[in-house]
């Protein structure tokens, strides 16, 4: 893998550009980079942050692309895709979408040929580069692509892959709606905590904070959540307390709703963006 594959972004939105970003600090040569938009503003930002190629044309964007990043709202992938098979007749590149709830099945049945297709999923956090993306990978694949698919999304966060497409409504649930509801917790602890008295800008600082440690206390620990969770705990104290409160309260069956519930929506958006 010593040459560096010409990566095409279609669609230069905030994702997108995320990711570009991650690839570039990582080291990745710009000129081997394009991305294509109807947005010349999205395009202009790209091009003078990043110095990458860019075009308002799809169909010269992918004439000599490696990788196809397809970076656009599911809504207009049919769209987009359907476009692309004229120019994409006598190439196979590696295919890669992050339009979430579309199956690969469709994005190869839009592009009417058969090629190397990856379904990812990336989420917000990827914009400060602390992303989390699950990936799954059609047949035509190679090992090799693969790699570069790694290489493209672990340069805004950690990759995981699954070995089942109907998994990504599970991944859909967790990591990708998962940003959500920590946003959530941290409300609910801020608020809670100006109702102790506390300013509600210290309250903000901190709920923050200890979100941000906890997090990365469990990245780098070898310890399971639930045993750092007790390591907190002193018997009759107020860690205890607190979580025994969060226990009967049934946040557990209420994380598990939530999350079934976000996986259900995802099913039936993938039903619903197949039928279109």
């Amino acid at each position: 893998m010593n040459k560096k594959p010409h990566i095409v972004f279609i669609g230069a939105g905030n994702m997108a550009g995320s990711i570009i970003g991650g690839l570039v600090a990582n080291g990745y040569p710009p000129g081997m980079i394009t991305a294509s938009s109807p947005s010349q503003e999205h395009l202009d930002a790209v091009a003078s942050q990043y110095k990458v190629n860019t075009t308002i044309d799809n169909h010269r964007a992918v004439a000599e692309a490696d990788i196809i990043v397809l970076a656009v709202k599911p809504q207009i992938l049919e769209a987009v895709c359907s476009d692309l098979a004229s120019p994409l007749t006598d190439k196979t590149p590696l295919v890669i979408s992050i339009a979430a709830g579309v199956e690969t099945r469709h994005i190869e049945a839009w592009l009417s040929k058969e090629l190397p297709i990856i379904r990812c999923m990336p989420n917000t956090p990827a914009l400060v580069s602390q992303g989390a993306s699950g990936l799954f990978a059609n047949e035509q694949v190679s090992t090799e692509q693969r790699q570069r698919a790694d290489e493209i999304f672990q340069a805004v966060g950690v990759t995981e892959w699954i070995t089942e497409e109907t998994q990504m409504h599970g991944i859909t649930a967790l990591s990708g709606s998962g940003p959500a509801y920590f946003f959530l917790m941290m409300e609910a602890l801020e608020d809670a905590a100006v109702k102790t008295g506390m300013s509600r800008e210290t309250a903000r600082k901190l709920a923050i904070q200890t979100v941000l440690g906890a997090a990365e206390m469990a990245k780098q620990s070898d310890l399971e959540p639930a045993q750092l969770k007790r390591n907190v705990m002193s018997p009759g104290g107020t860690t205890e307390r607190a979580i025994q409160s969060f226990e009967e309260g049934g946040i557990r069956a209420l994380f598990e709703t939530a999350v079934g519930a976000a996986a259900d929506r995802s099913k039936e958006l993938a039903d619903l963006l197949g039928k279109k």
